[in-house]
């Protein structure tokens, strides 16, 4: 990502509806998984830090990010959201077998190669150790935002999962989340990609107030119901893997 959408994440991350709930979704998996709080875990792709919090909320004492752009780390560095090691999804800084949990948070589709992503997950990974991936999903939903954040791809979840599988991963569960919001969020990419406005330049400026509470309840409404209804579309994929 450059650095124009570096600064609007960074001022967005704490309190925009997405990345709020996305924390809380990501929590409440993390809980699920009963990790003891002296596992290591590892953050891919920090980007400004938004998982590190719901790491550091989780009371892991072992964490480590790591990224491999210097003004992701310079962000999260001055937040003092822990160590965070520069370096490359595709060939990771650390020994084999490493970590009880890694979070892989809309990373693999900004990489070429994305099934050598998944399997550098794996390999730090430790026996029993488990992943949470997710991607944003279906290409109908192409847009301002996948083009400022240099994504190369979105998913289907059966292609995701066969993906994960080719790396030998075992599927936990696997589910479409943000599916509430789809028809809107086509809606408004469509009208984007027809009109091109110049003054907008970033998807997560589109916002005030009053649109983020109520856009704050119908996402925290559909994270808290995805994991169990299991509807075949939405906007992001969810892979919770183990090793």
């Amino acid at each position: 990502m450059d650095l124009q959408t570096f600064e609007a994440e960074n001022l967005a991350e704490q309190s925009h509806w997405w990345f709020t709930n996305r924390r809380w979704l990501f929590f409440r998996e993390i809980e699920r998984l009963n990790i003891g709080n002296d596992a290591h875990v590892l953050d891919v792709g920090t980007s400004t830090g938004t998982n590190l919090r719901v790491l550091n909320k989780s009371g892991f004492n072992n964490i480590v990010g790591v990224d491999c752009s210097d003004i992701a780390i310079a962000y999260c560095k001055e937040k003092q959201l822990g160590i965070v090691k520069k370096g490359d999804v595709c060939d990771l800084p650390f020994e084999d077998e490493y970590f009880q949990l890694v979070l892989a948070t809309d990373i693999i589709e900004h990489i070429d190669d994305d099934g050598l992503a998944l399997d550098e997950i794996y390999r730090v990974l430790a026996p029993g150790g488990y992943a949470i991936v997710t991607v944003p999903t279906f290409m109908v939903l192409w847009g301002l935002q996948d083009r400022v954040a240099q994504h190369k791809r979105r998913y289907l979840l059966a292609t995701l999962t066969k993906l994960a599988q080719n790396s030998k991963f075992h599927i936990e569960t696997a589910y479409y989340f943000n599916f509430l919001l789809f028809l809107p969020i086509w809606f408004a990419r469509t009208v984007l990609n027809l009109v091109k406005p110049k003054s907008i330049k970033t998807e997560t400026g589109i916002n005030f107030p009053l649109l983020n509470s109520v856009l704050t309840l119908i996402f925290r409404i559909d994270v808290w119901s995805a994991r169990y209804l299991k509807v075949p579309f939405g906007v992001s994929g969810m892979l919770v893997l183990k090793k």
